[in-house]
């Protein structure tokens, strides 16, 4: 085993307390009263129309793709340094991830590339917020606005962080979260939609509950439920999101712990990055993040590779990112670049992620430490 691991899920205590409190509430399947509490924080929160639970965020973004009206052809905007999910989920629907690079300060979506990349088969741009740093959304919007397509934040690392003073997930029509056991806030598995535009509330609730009005029908607005639309088994049990509560409930906490992680890290390799030995994430003045992951970028692959079998030695866990998704098997498949993706590739080969989790505290220092041993 490591002696320090890469993640290490958090517990605040009250997990456990409030699943055998769904037990004795006799509901464990979803839509219950921690459901319930969930959803409502998820809104005032970030400040969403509504939020719905799923059991994944993939879920919620093959959600979003339905929402959306996608169809074989249609077109989605974007980068290719991502998860799979954030393309699969359009696939599914038959359309065509269209992938553009990346920026190298953020390694967010490059906006100034987006507007070359739309045709007429163009519907939706799906921002990334990597490492829960926020894409320059006013630009985004500004370009869906003037062409007329639907922005779906791609925010599964973004909790309590935010853009402009916006949180992540308030700014897109449609927006999709992680509570992925590797995320800040976390379920094990889980997530949620969250939306933004009322034009997809009700629709959102059908699609949500397998295409039926359930929802509807246990508010008392019908007299029975039936089958609607098309959808799916999106929401998740209500003891994952037992367990969720208890997250929610020491988000504040959970996030200042992860920002004191991620500060000294910061702190303590700026020296390195003087040097000319790696490079740290840059924050832009106007985001706040949420310190969900920190990276470092290395000089090439080699050295990449050499490092990360240094740490190992040292009983340090380090893990590379994403393949981009361009030049991965199923991506040439089922989807098309826009223009080169230089950074993309660039750092795909150069980056590589430290430990971060609540109750690391000292062990940062020991993993700076490792890092200095390990580049020579």
């Amino acid at each position: 085993m490591m002696r320090i691991p890469f993640n290490k899920p958090y517990m605040t205590g009250k997990e456990l307390w409030y699943i055998s409190q769904a037990h004795g509430n006799s509901h464990l399947a979803g839509d219950g009263v921690f459901t319930r509490q969930c959803s409502q924080w998820l809104e005032q929160r970030i400040g969403c129309r509504k939020a719905l639970l799923t059991h994944s965020c993939t879920a919620a973004l093959e959600m979003a793709a339905i929402l959306a009206d996608l169809g074989p052809g249609d077109e989605v905007i974007m980068p290719s340094y991502t998860f799979v999910s954030t393309a699969n989920a359009f696939v599914l629907r038959g359309a065509v991830p269209v992938f553009v690079d990346i920026r190298a300060d953020t390694l967010n979506i490059d906006e100034t590339k987006i507007e070359a990349a739309i045709t007429p088969r163009t519907r939706a741009i799906v921002p990334v917020h990597y490492a829960g740093v926020a894409c320059e959304m006013d630009v985004i919007m500004d370009i869906a606005l003037r062409h007329n397509l639907i922005v779906i934040e791609d925010a599964a690392q973004g909790i309590m962080s935010s853009y402009k003073g916006r949180a992540l997930g308030s700014i897109g029509h449609l927006a999709c979260l992680s509570f992925h056991e590797t995320k800040n806030i976390i379920s094990g598995e889980g997530g949620a939609l969250l939306v933004n535009d009322s034009e997809f509330s009700q629709r959102a609730e059908i699609i949500r509950e397998k295409g039926t009005n359930r929802s509807q029908f246990f508010r008392g607005l019908v007299d029975k439920y039936t089958w609607c639309d098309v959808g799916s088994s999106y929401l998740p049990g209500e003891l994952i999101a037992a367990f969720l509560w208890a997250q929610m409930e020491e988000a504040d906490a959970i996030t200042a712990k992860r920002q004191e992680h991620w500060g000294l890290y910061h702190r303590l390799l700026a020296t390195f990055e003087e040097k000319g030995r790696l490079r740290r994430p840059r924050i832009p003045p106007n985001c706040t993040h949420n310190a969900h992951m920190y990276y470092l970028l290395l000089p090439d692959l080699q050295v990449r590779s050499a490092f990360i079998t240094a740490m190992k030695q040292q009983g340090v866990a380090t893990v590379f990112h994403y393949v981009p998704l361009h030049s991965a098997p199923a991506g040439l498949r089922f989807g098309r670049s826009c223009g080169t993706l230089n950074v993309t590739d660039s750092v795909a080969k150069r980056l590589v992620r430290l430990p971060l989790w609540v109750g690391l505290d000292d062990g940062v220092k020991t993993v700076v430490a490792a890092v200095d041993a390990a580049l020579g």
